[in-house]
């Protein structure tokens, strides 16, 4: 683990922000995320865009932008599909199918289920 990494598994907005994704509080959600986003540099930068990416869909489709939706989890799953499984101790190998499942509902205009709440491989 780097020194990046271990800083971020240890910062508290960190644990803020998923606690917003899991309550569905996805303005928030987003700017906890993108706080972090923005101070990162390494490798971890894409999987905190890819996150906080998923929430905007999340929140565009609420506000009836499927179109919007569509594109941002696009984006965000990509980059999410490039990290590792566990990465920050999040389990995206749970966590990408789902969503792949719901990029296919957005893009075919089927009903979307709730988003799944964001998992850890371990305790913080």
């Amino acid at each position: 683990m780097d020194s990046e990494e271990g800083a971020l598994r240890a910062d508290p907005r960190l644990e803020a922000a998923i606690s917003l994704f899991n309550q569905g509080e996805w303005y928030a959600c987003h700017d906890g995320f993108e706080e972090l986003w923005h101070e990162t540099q390494g490798p971890l930068r894409p999987l905190l865009q890819g996150v906080l990416q998923v929430a905007v869909a999340r929140l565009h489709l609420e506000r009836g932008n499927r179109r919007g939706a569509t594109v941002l989890l696009g984006e965000g799953l990509g980059r999410l599909q490039r990290c590792g499984a566990d990465d920050l101790d999040l389990d995206l190998a749970a966590l990408r199918p789902v969503l792949q499942q719901w990029l296919s509902a957005l893009q075919t205009d089927a009903p979307t289920e709730a988003l799944p709440p964001l998992q850890l491989t371990r305790s913080r």
